[in-house]
């Protein structure tokens, strides 16, 4: 047996193992989650670590890097590992849209809503006699240790990782409900009701269900859910999703905007790794998915993070000077997803940028040696070239146009950040679409707190689901145009 010694924080801690033993497996095996964007490739320097002591030499990719990768590094013996500071995340978005309920909630004394984003998690507790909201809690979601995105997760869930990305999912639910409830005093017995909500990966993933036939196509679930469950001893519902790739989360943030009551023709798009967008028209409501990768959530760019203290949140150009501002106005560290888009649409303001994403440095300096070089520019043009192909694909199949877009409806903890000033100005959203912005924040949450809250909800829930059309922009001649044209950058003027 040899020991690991593991410094987080300035707290250490050991951890004894039989060599040999990659890194990061004893990290996990440890209980530390290390977030791996690229899957344990090696290629996005998420995972840098400081180590010594007996260890293999590093590789190829440790090399380029620069610094020692925990998905790389094997520990023949004794070592000492000491990892990033665990800054806290400050901006995981536990608000969103606020709409009369009519109260007539779950059975119980309390009950909790969560949100099970890919790439965080929130959750609310509430007295379900009175409605009243007790406590709050949000973390990151464990799983992206294992992999940043769906397709990700799906592969290592295949590869046999399924049993252990459920217990990180229903051990985070459990985590975040003990700190609601330590925070409202309340006994984590007296919860009667969960209603988990998520994309139709997540809900596969929680539940333990083997994710394959998401994998390939025609890409059918064999459940889309909509449903009661046991979870942590509780009764918990799993409301309906849409498709395959448009999942309960998108059900419930539809239902949260009151979109599809209205007789006004809407849009709506949760913006992350897998953007997800909806269009309601004429008692139609059609929708789609385009995967737009993690670069939004800062991973696989070159200075990228997540929204944590010293991360570059706001970039502008003031009197043709690039300015940053970061989270607790700190010293920066990174650069988080909605700095990234504005940072793309300054440089392309003083012309560093050109529309076909060219630059004549070999980086862009933001502050304190944060820089975007040009493939963090291209990573950009692919996700929003991404995201914006699938709003006017939708919007074709749907036979309408922006003139005819009452409101959009942005959702998602991305969309709460970002300035739509500088989405229009990439070209993520359509820039006549910018003045009819409606951001509905944690959307997603607010639909499942309504589902707790009033049980009436469930059914128009269920008929959103089933009302929906899906629009399947994979081998999609319209999409691949689109896809191709949204490549470029607007002209500035």
């Amino acid at each position: 047996m040899a020991v690991l010694t593991i410094i987080r924080d300035g707290k250490s801690q050991e951890f004894n193992f039989t060599p040999p033993m990659l890194l990061d497996k004893a990290l996990d095996q440890a209980g530390f989650s290390i977030p791996r964007p690229c899957g344990g490739r090696g290629v996005c320097g998420k995972c840098a670590v400081a180590l010594e002591g007996a260890v293999s030499d590093p590789n190829e990719a440790e090399q380029k890097a620069g610094t020692r990768l925990s998905c790389q590094a094997m520990l023949l013996s004794d070592a000492r590992v000491t990892l990033a500071d665990s800054r806290k995340t400050e901006q995981i978005e536990i608000h969103g849209i606020d709409t009369p309920i009519d109260l007539s909630p779950m059975e119980g004394r309390l009950g909790a809503a969560v949100d099970i984003g890919t790439t965080t998690l929130a959750l609310k507790l509430y007295d379900l006699q009175s409605g009243k909201l007790l406590g709050e809690a949000a973390m990151l979601n464990p799983q992206t240790s294992v992999a940043a995105d769906v397709m990700g997760r799906i592969s290592a869930a295949m590869d046999g990782q399924l049993e252990k990305m459920q217990q990180q999912i229903v051990g985070a639910i459990g985590n975040l409900l003990t700190e609601a409830c330590g925070k409202a005093g309340q006994p984590e017995d007296a919860v009667d009701k969960l209603v988990l909500t998520g994309n139709t990966t997540m809900l596969y993933l929680l539940t333990g269900r083997n994710p394959e036939c998401l994998s390939h196509a025609p890409f059918q679930a064999d459940t889309l859910f909509g449903n009661w469950d046991n979870i942590l001893g509780k009764d918990t519902y799993l409301p309906a999703c849409m498709n395959a790739f448009v999942g309960a989360d998108i059900t419930c943030a539809v239902l949260a905007s009151g979109m599809t009551a209205s007789s006004d023709i809407s849009l709506l798009c949760d913006i992350g790794t897998n953007g997800e967008i909806a269009l309601w028209k004429e008692g139609q409501l059609f929708v789609t998915s385009t995967a737009a990768g993690p670069a939004f959530e800062g991973a696989g760019i070159s200075c990228g993070c997540g929204s944590i203290t010293g991360a570059i949140d706001k970039v502008c150009v003031e009197d043709g000077t690039v300015c940053a501002h970061t989270i607790g106005e700190a010293p920066a560290v990174g650069i988080c997803g909605s700095g990234l888009i504005d940072a793309i649409a300054a440089f392309l303001s003083i012309e560093e940028i050109d529309e076909t994403g060219a630059t004549e440095s070999d980086d862009l300096p933001l502050r304190d040696g944060v820089v975007l070089e040009p493939r963090d520019v291209r990573s950009v043009q692919l996700a929003k070239a991404a995201i914006a192909a699938g709003i006017q694909t939708l919007m074709e199949s749907a036979g309408t146009d922006c003139d005819d877009i009452a409101t959009l409806y942005i959702a998602g903890g991305f969309g709460s950040h970002l300035d739509v000033s500088s989405a229009a100005a990439i070209g993520l959203i359509p820039a006549e679409l910018a003045s009819k912005v409606k951001v509905i924040g944690n959307a997603s949450l607010s639909g499942s707190v309504r589902l707790l809250l009033d049980r009436n909800s469930l059914a128009e829930a269920e008929g959103i689901a089933q009302k929906s059309s899906h629009v399947n922009l994979g081998g999609n001649p319209r999409f691949n145009e689109n896809y191709m044209e949204q490549m470029f950058f607007p002209e500035t003027d």
